[in-house]
This record gives structure tokens, sequence and C-alpha cells, in this order.
């Protein structure tokens, strides 16, 4: 069992880092275009406990609230700053705003590809036995972790997914699993259970499918794809919920404790894995630990990326929405109407988060397990 305590660390660390990582995107494409940053401070914006040096004009500090990070870029909101962000070209300033949620995407594509460095490629044809639960049906019929499902009920097996469906369509009755164990066939039947939690699945198993060593150029194309996929999938998040294919409480929003939950289950998960994988008899009988910690960063590292990028106001995909006029028609935005307006959106940003945030506590978020 892991303490809350270590959960706390690491998410901390994790959610702090994507932060960081956000706001060093920032640092570097103002630098690059030549803006003046005032301050760079690793912590939110509160009580500054030290600053540790000043380079080029910028000091370095540390705030109280360690989490993630912050930029000052001198003149953010005053055009008549001279060598500001706001007094800057356009294109210049499309460049600042877009660099943090890009850094965060980046750091989303490192993440994944090295899962698939961890985990290897993916050999289609046949489904394996990655993890069997304790006092599941599948422990107390003898099915163990590396055995290959050759048939179900006399059903060849090579796909997952069709497994899953022949397992839930005998809920509460015996099926015949024909296994192969080390390249001998054994048949063995399980009776997969309806009365079972649905994270816990039905015969106790995690199905998956072997694996090969991955490639560098195939770890990080599959973390460049993963991650695409995965931004895709929350720009059309919103369309979804218009359209009805998604309902909303399967796409509610998420503040501070839902994420410490999920990290809470990420983690136990990967320490109580790892530990079974130490104690196993045999390097073949052990299960394959998982890396859901890992996983969850490179999630939140692409849902901070791409709402970022939605066109808010007060967040990076409002402000560029106020600079493309002056990119397309040569107009710009008075800057009292703009930060009137961040000012108005960040406060309905913040009232939003509290309410998330008092959710998490009146109806807590089921965490579904990978």
């Amino acid at each position: 069992m892991v303490s809350g305590f270590v959960t706390l660390i690491i998410f901390i660390l994790a959610l702090g880092g994507m932060i960081f990582v956000h706001e060093l995107g920032h640092f570097i494409a103002a630098r690059w275009a030549g803006i003046e940053v005032e301050e760079f401070g690793i912590g939110l914006p509160s009580k500054k406990l030290v600053t540790l040096f000043t380079w080029q004009g910028t000091e370095f500090t540390i705030h109280a609230l360690l989490l993630g990070g912050f930029v000052r870029p001198k003149g953010e909101n005053d055009p008549n700053i001279p060598g500001g962000l706001a007094s800057a070209n356009p294109w210049k300033r499309l460049v600042v705003l877009f660099a943090g949620p890009v850094m965060n995407l980046l750091t989303a594509v490192v993440v994944f590809s090295m899962l698939i460095a961890f985990e290897g490629m993916p050999v289609t044809g046949s489904v394996n036995i990655q993890s069997v639960s304790d006092n599941s049906p599948a422990s107390d019929a003898g099915i163990q972790t590396g055995d290959v499902i050759v048939e179900i009920n006399g059903e060849k097996v090579t796909d997952i997914q069709p497994a899953i469906d022949i397992i839930q369509k005998n809920l509460d009755k015996p099926v015949d699993l024909l296994i192969d164990r080390n390249g001998q066939e054994i048949n063995l039947t399980a009776t997969p259970l309806s009365t079972r939690k649905k994270t816990e699945g039905a015969l106790g198993v995690a199905l998956g499918y072997p694996s090969r060593p991955a490639t560098i150029v195939e770890a990080v194309g599959g973390g460049a794809t993963i991650t695409a996929l995965q931004a895709a999938t929350i720009v059309y998040l919103p369309v979804a919920l218009i359209q009805g294919a998604i309902a909303p409480e399967d796409a509610r929003f998420v503040g501070f404790k839902g994420i410490f939950d999920m990290f809470d289950v990420a983690v136990e998960e990967d320490v109580s894995t790892r530990q079974e994988a130490a104690a196993a008899p045999s390097p073949a009988a052990a299960p394959k630990p998982t890396n859901w910690t890992l996983n969850l960063i490179g999630v939140l590292s692409i849902s901070l990326g791409v709402m970022n990028l939605f066109p808010i106001p007060a967040l990076d995909g409002g402000r560029i929405l106020f600079t493309l006029p002056e990119i397309l028609f040569k107009k710009r935005i008075p800057m009292e109407w703009e930060n009137t307006v961040n000012g108005i959106a960040m406060l309905l940003l913040i009232g939003l988060m509290l309410f998330v945030n008092v959710m998490d506590f009146v109806n807590p978020v089921q965490i579904p397990t990978p």
C-alpha cells in the first residue's frame, strides 16, 4: 500500500513540472523574439522567498506556493512599453503564446515515446494474459501470467476485443479456454462473474499482445501519433457533447482532488505490479509492471497543452485570437478592450475552478482503470 504522502509528492512534482515546462516554453520563445522577461518564478505567483540570480535582465525567483512556475514579460499588457510583449510584432507574440502549449505537447511525445520504449511494440495475431488478479475466477481456474489464449468456447482468439466480447456474452456461465503455456496447450474452465466490479474485470485478467523491442523511430513516431490522436480527441470533445455522442457525466472537468485521485490509483497499481513481479517465482510467471503514472502524465500534458489553445479569453488561445485581426486586417484591437475581456474571463475561470474543485469532494470522480 502506497502512502498518501508519496502520492502527494509525485502529484506535486508531476503537475508542477507540467506547469513549469509550459512557462519555460513561453520564456524561451520570448528570449528568442527579443522580448524582455522581468521574472521567471519557480512556483505560483505568491510571496517571493528568494532571488536565485539575475541573467540578462531576468530575475529568477522561488515563491512560497511551489507548484509549477510563471513568466512575467515586460509590458505584457501595455503596448506603450518598448521591448515588451504587447509592443512586439504580432508574429512574435504568436510564437510566444504558442510556445507554452507546444512544450506541453512535446513533453507528451517524449513521455509516450518512453512508454513505447519500455513496453515494446505489440505483435498482433495472438492475445496473452498480462496479469491475473488474486481471488478471481481466472486465478481459481489456474490461468497464469504469460498464458496465450488460443480459443474461448471453441472460437479462435486473435484480437483483444473479440475475446472480451465472448467473455461478456457468457457472464456467470463456465467458458472453456484453450491456453498455450510455453508451447504446451492446456484446457481450462473459468466462470466470468457479473458481480465483479467493472474495473476488476469479469475474469480478473489483463489482456494484451505479446511485444517486441521498439526501434527509436518506432518509439518516437508512436509517441507523436498517440499525442496527435489524443489531442484530436480533446478538440472533438465539445462537438461530441453537442452531438450526444458522449454523455456529460463522462466528460466532466476534474480539479486538483480529482487529479490527485487519479495519481493515487496509478501510483498504487504501478507499485503493486512491481512488487508482484519481484515476488514472482520465475520471470515467466511475473506480471508485466504497469506504467499508469507515466501514462497519466502524458495524458495530462496533452490536456494542458490543448486546453490552453482553446479560444477562451485569459488563456493562450484567447490571446492568440486577439492577435489574429492585427495579422489579417492590419488593425489591432484596443488593448483596453483586450485587458477588460481577459480580466473578466479570468474571474469566470477562477469561479469555474472553485466550482470544479468543490464538486470533486461533493461528487468524487469515478476513476477508470486502464
